[in-house]
């Protein structure tokens, strides 16, 4: 199994669709094996979801995510675990022991009615929206 998760300074980065960084975990069994840091190429919800492909991801960790994205990482076959915030290495450690918390159902509610569920021009992380489990 690899994990990735949208990464900033140690912490889950909290807008998927801008996210410059991922830290990959390699999982064997229930232990992490590996893990580095890599630098996302290109930005956008296909892009990224193609990226994550391309570097045998099956599941990844995120704060705020769009509508758009989550059928990007549905198509690709890619586990997503959303409205997640906090430390990136406990995040992990958490889905490992099956006790993170996390939102099935993240999705900023004013994506739908602004703009079809596109994240692009604004953070989801911010307070400002309410966008559920998208804060620190």
């Amino acid at each position: 199994m690899r994990i990735a998760v949208t990464y900033e300074n140690g912490s889950i980065f909290q807008h998927f669709g801008h996210t410059e960084q991922f830290k990959l975990y390699d999982i064997q069994e229930t232990q992490i094996v590996k893990d580095q840091i890599i630098d996302a190429s290109g930005s956008g919800h296909g892009a990224l979801a193609g990226f994550l492909t391309e570097n045998g991801v099956d599941t990844l960790i995120c704060g705020g995510i769009g509508g758009g994205a989550q059928m990007a990482l549905s198509e690709a076959g890619i586990q997503l675990y959303g409205g997640v915030s906090g430390s990136a290495d406990e995040a992990v450690k958490a889905l490992l022991d099956g006790s993170l918390a996390y939102n099935p159902n993240v999705q900023c509610s004013h994506h739908e009615h602004e703009h079809g569920g596109n994240c692009a021009g604004h953070s989801c992380g911010a307070d400002k929206h309410g966008c559920p489990g998208a804060h620190a």
